[in-house]
């Protein structure tokens, strides 16, 4: 199972303070959403696979890791694209809702880059600097706390998947299957929260905690000029 989650290396992306790879992220969404037009999704295809080449992310693994939301980007253009009558599928209705599902898929692409380059405790330095006072602290340990519980909550579904595939859950009806997983799921999920609070209050949650020093250096220099790049690009 491809879990997203921060993995050491030594790629270009590694290496990046990650307040840059934050620009980059949010000018690259803000042309996506403002260049959602064929030619403008074909060049935004190129550059996401140039950066996903600077992270040594493989392209079918992120998409992979995103599979849960990739049956809604598929199934809306369907929907929307399907008239009552001949010839009982417009392309053209389907055509703008298939351009959004894509320019999703990009971002999340972009973002699967972003979570597989940087430490945890870094995005969380990042955000704590970029939204200062409690808001920023809260927002940062809110992004922290997604990025460290989302694989395991991966990893929990994928295990009561096995044990009821162990048990020839597999012969059950399709509803009974999905009840079973996320029941159990959600269960998991719910003592884990129970833990996590009980384990801050242990630990007597700070305000202001130690985070690791973040400096620019001259690598970020070509990073920051594209991001900039991209936010005039989106307000043409």
């Amino acid at each position: 199972m491809v879990v997203l989650a921060y993995e050491p290396g030594d790629s270009l992306a590694h290496g990046l303070d990650p307040r840059t790879k934050l620009a980059v992220q949010v000018a690259f969404a803000a042309a996506a959403f403002a260049h959602t037009t064929p030619r403008g999704l074909v060049a935004l295809t190129a550059l996401v696979a140039l950066l996903l080449a600077g992270a040594a992310t493989s392209p079918v693994g992120a998409a992979i890791a995103f599979r849960f939301a990739l049956p809604f980007l598929i199934v809306a253009p369907i929907l929307e694209g399907i008239v009552l009558g001949p010839p009982w599928f417009a392309v053209a209705e389907a055509a703008a809702p298939a351009l959004a599902s894509y320019r999703v898929l990009l971002i999340l692409l972009v973002s699967a880059a972003y979570v597989r380059t940087t430490p945890v405790r870094e995005s969380e330095a990042a955000i704590g600097q970029l939204v200062p006072g409690r808001p920023g602290r809260a927002l940062a340990v809110g992004i922290a706390l997604v990025f460290r519980f989302l694989p395991v909550l991966q990893r929990d579904l994928s295990t009561v998947r096995a044990a009821m595939h162990a048990r020839l859950g597999t012969e059950r009806p399709l509803r009974e299957r999905m009840r079973i997983v996320a029941t159990g799921g959600l269960n998991r999920a719910f003592a884990r929260a129970d833990r996590l609070s009980l384990a801050l209050r242990a630990r007597c949650f700070a305000w202001n905690p130690t985070l690791p020093a973040l400096a620019l250096s001259a690598r970020d220099l070509p990073a920051l000029a594209l991001a900039a790049a991209l936010a005039v690009w989106a307000a043409m």
